[in-house]
């Protein structure tokens, strides 16, 4: 149970870092700006589910043995509100023993890390459109999750232990290629490490980037942080490249060198900001 204080120590400090309602306001709308199609992909076989779900970063598929429940109209509804999720239906026997699932469940399956993450049967009786787009929201991680008050709370939550943020202004003009470099090098890293955009032109974004010490003089920059033992590394960089990030991620996870946050009093401050 020690082992995971710190980890949850930090997330605490984020879960504080809480962004304006104003900016909450403009993640949750900007969802609503892309078209997308109004009805999943009904997927009949185990290998059409193995493919749908492999082309996707996120996927949020429904195991229904009955397409009359409420819960699959409230997972029909909420279809537009995130674009960039691919939702798909399945009533086959065959793909529901293949995902291990014995009864009506919806399933969110994330690239990064491999994971499945499950709505059972007692979930979705409760479901509504409120409860299944947090569900959503909250575990939607990518090769490349942006910080934000919901995303934290998945990233926390997932099984790989070492996160490398980068931290840039997405209005300079750097930030879209900076960004094709990180998105190549996150792909090296797949399962390993999870990389976390933090965009430091947002003001609250400013107490993530003072937990590693850094200052706005200093960004861009990398910051590597791994949850269980809380030890970090930071690397302010002019140009974001796959090598760069690459050896800094290598070198990390070797254990060269990285710097452990075990400054208690001055910790427990910044915790409280």
């Amino acid at each position: 149970m020690e082992a995971m204080w710190p980890r949850c120590l930090f997330l605490f400090f984020l879960l504080t870092c809480e962004l304006s309602p104003e900016v909450v306001a403009e993640i949750q709308e900007s969802s609503d700006d892309s078209p997308a199609p109004q009805e999943p992909v009904r997927l009949t076989d185990v290998p059409e589910a193995m493919e749908f779900i492999a082309a996707a970063e996120v996927a949020l598929l429904g195991f229904f043995q009955d397409l009359e429940i409420p819960a699959v109209s409230i997972f029909r509804d909420v279809v537009r509100k995130f674009p960039d999720v691919a939702f798909g239906i399945s009533t086959s026997p065959q793909v529901l023993a293949h995902y291990n699932l014995t009864g009506n469940t919806i399933s969110l399956f994330r690239l990064v890390d491999n994971e499945q993450l499950d709505l059972v049967s007692e979930a979705i009786e409760n479901i509504d459109a409120n409860k299944l787009s947090r569900f959503i929201e909250i575990n939607s991680l990518r090769l490349v999750t942006e910080y934000n008050p919901a995303t934290v709370i998945g990233l926390f939550n997932s099984m790989v232990p070492v996160h490398l943020l980068l931290m840039m202004n997405k209005a300079s003009p750097e930030y879209e290629e900076s960004m094709h470099s990180y998105q190549k090098a996150a792909k090296l890293f797949q399962g390993k490490i999870l990389f976390i955009l933090v965009d430091s032109g947002i003001k609250e974004n400013g107490k993530v980037i003072s937990y590693f010490k850094l200052k706005t003089s200093e960004l861009p920059a990398l910051a590597i942080y791994r949850t269980f033992d809380e030890e970090w590394d930071t690397l302010p960089t002019a140009e974001v490249s796959v090598e760069l990030v690459q050896n800094f991620c290598d070198g990390f996870l070797k254990g060269n060198g990285p710097r452990e946050n075990d400054e208690s009093e001055e910790k427990t401050q910044k915790v409280e900001l």
